[in-house]
């Protein structure tokens, strides 16, 4: 269907539908007509590459992803948007939408049933508010994904592009680099948006590699020190992993030197081959 970024055509649709927006869901629909098809392509779909979209609201970018990409399965947890999805998604037959929660649904079991033999990629507008949490989801589960292609609040796509040992990283920044290369692709004004939020967005693209971008002893290990640095971001590092970790500072400070790290830096001033060290040493 076309026009779906238009203002009229969506009022229209959604009141056809009996549809209000929640606010606990974080719906935000894209109006902004240039957003969607750069998304689609620049998110790697296309021939032989299956499409997984989380969230598609109302199909805006759904309608691009399949004029490009051979399959998309489409996750939506509103169900009051099904029957939104099955009008504006009408005139597509290589599109399925699960009524689903992503943070919930076998992922692997989904691509292993909906996308054999296929290069599979992520493309979603992620509501604000579990930003994080499923895209931690997405890179930690091992999944076959070539890529995670998502909008995101601004200030969240410059902290997960960050470079690890700047100021603008923190453990965030950590885990995308460690599972991932990312990129901010462009910025996205919020009055592309309806309703508009209050700040604006970017799109980026995560690159997941094929193993981590440092090799550790431990995972679980690594990430929980990388948790306990940044516990307490405005300690010094000695302080924050002597408190996150319950280790006696004076042990930290051993462990520390023995990194070549003095006790008086802070977390963010590390890169990943530093925290690496500090887990395989413990």
């Amino acid at each position: 269907m076309d026009r779906l970024s238009d203002i009229g055509t969506i009022k229209e649709i959604l009141s056809k539908h009996g549809f209000s927006f929640s606010k606990g869901l974080g719906q935000n629909f894209l109006i902004n007509p240039s957003v969607c098809p750069r998304m689609a392509e620049m998110c790697g779909a296309g021939e032989n590459v299956g499409v997984i979209e989380i969230g598609p609201g109302i199909g805006v970018l759904t309608n691009e992803l399949c004029k490009l990409s051979p399959k998309v399965v489409a996750i939506e947890i509103d169900k009051r948007l099904i029957p939104v999805l099955d009008e504006t998604l009408a005139d597509f037959d290589n599109v399925k939408v699960i009524n689903d929660d992503v943070m919930k649904i076998d992922l692997h079991k989904l691509i292993e049933e909906e996308f054999k033999g296929m290069k599979v990629v992520v493309c979603a507008n992620l509501p604000y508010y579990i930003t994080s949490p499923v895209i931690m989801r997405l890179l930690e589960e091992n999944l076959p994904i070539e890529s995670v292609t998502v909008m995101v609040q601004k200030e969240a796509a410059q902290r997960m592009c960050a470079d690890v040992g700047t100021r603008q990283s923190g453990a965030v920044t950590v885990a995308v680099n460690y599972y991932s290369k990312p990129e901010i692709l462009f910025n996205v004004s919020a009055g592309s948006f309806m309703p508009a939020p209050k700040v604006d967005s970017a799109v980026i693209r995560l690159d997941v590699l094929k193993t981590p971008s440092v090799d550790v002893k431990d995972s679980k290990k690594f990430f929980k020190v990388v948790k306990a640095a940044f516990g307490q971001r405005r300690k010094t590092l000695s302080n924050s992993l002597s408190c996150g970790l319950g280790m006696a500072k004076s042990e930290v400070n051993n462990l520390l030197l023995e990194c070549n790290l003095s006790s008086n830096l802070r977390a963010e001033q590390l890169k990943l081959e530093d925290f690496k060290n500090i887990a395989d040493k413990i």
